[in-house]
């Protein structure tokens, strides 16, 4: 198993720098117990210039924010006092390529009524590309995306992961790299920490909102794909459509861009370094790394 801090790793917990091999939390908490509980996946780029970037730590903290809200967690944090905390954490830990996770949990509570307190600890470590940094062979998966009527899909809450978790061991089982999802009718969704896209004749299609957590990276994307001149349709699709096209991405904070090789008994026919999925790819590189030539600049 991998390992994620050792005795000299510090985290964030509650307003104060513990060490992580200190640090505690209540056995009883309702998060453990019935995973209640909503985090955030966060990279820090050191930039070109040598300096350290956390890449949109603003839409990240406040995504985490309205997680909590929607899950009736009480939240009492500020964006900007958390940013400013995470780089201090990372500079405390000597960290510039980094994977941050901060997470608001609950206290003891065995039963379902309301808490009027939170907590939050941010941890940080070093990651590689979630998936890699090869192509990846995936597989239509036989979970389903959870019904929105049945949880606040807009939320990214531990609890949903649990279908991630299945899913993506499924796909590893079955010899793949990674899954595709469905949701309640029938049409792609997202990977289990990702979304995706797909291109046809030079033009992107990507899931539409609905069914799929709303991407911090699939938003980027988007942006990308307008400087960049590239059409993208956002709509409904099948495994069909998908296996009808050229090339196709997935894309989200812990797996950045990566290419998909295939779907199923499916192989993208498209050189990948011939495709826009390519570009947009290249892009998103230059980006969190403040490279000279990237096409957005972000302000936080």
């Amino acid at each position: 198993m991998a390992s994620y801090y050792n005795n000299n790793t510090w985290l964030w917990l509650n307003g104060t720098l513990v060490k992580a091999s200190d640090a505690k939390m209540d056995f009883y908490s309702q998060s453990l117990h019935y995973g209640y509980s909503v985090f955030e996946g966060i990279r820090s780029y050191a930039t070109e210039n040598g300096t350290t970037k956390i890449f949109k730590a603003t839409e990240h903290y406040d995504r985490l924010q309205r997680s909590a809200k929607a899950l009736n967690m009480p939240y009492h944090w500020n964006t900007p006092a958390l940013t400013a905390a995470t780089y201090d954490l990372l500079q405390k830990n000597n960290l510039q390529d980094a994977y941050i996770r901060p997470i608001v949990y609950a206290p003891a509570n065995m039963s379902f009524v309301q808490n009027d307190i939170s907590f939050l600890a941010i941890e940080v470590w070093e990651m590689q590309p979630f998936l890699g940094d090869k192509m990846v062979r995936v597989m239509t998966s036989s979970f389903q995306r959870p019904n929105p009527k049945g949880f606040k899909i807009e939320a990214k809450a531990g609890g949903h992961y649990v279908n991630s978790i299945l899913a993506s061991q499924e796909a590893k089982a079955g010899g793949f790299d990674e899954a595709l999802l469905l949701d309640i009718n029938n049409n792609v969704a997202e990977a289990p920490g990702a979304n995706l896209f797909f291109e046809k004749n030079g033009k992107l299609f990507t899931p539409a909102l609905g069914n799929i957590l709303p991407g911090i990276t699939r938003a980027t994307v988007l942006e990308l794909c307008q400087n960049l001149g590239i059409a993208v349709t956002e709509g409904k699709f099948t495994t069909d459509d998908v296996k009808q096209a050229d090339a196709a991405f997935f894309c989200g904070t812990a797996v950045e861009t990566i290419g998909i090789q295939s779907l199923d008994d499916y192989t993208f026919p498209a050189h990948w370094d011939a495709t826009a999925s390519e570009k947009i790819q290249q892009a998103y590189k230059n980006l969190v790394r403040e490279k000279s030539n990237s096409l957005i600049v972000e302000t936080i």
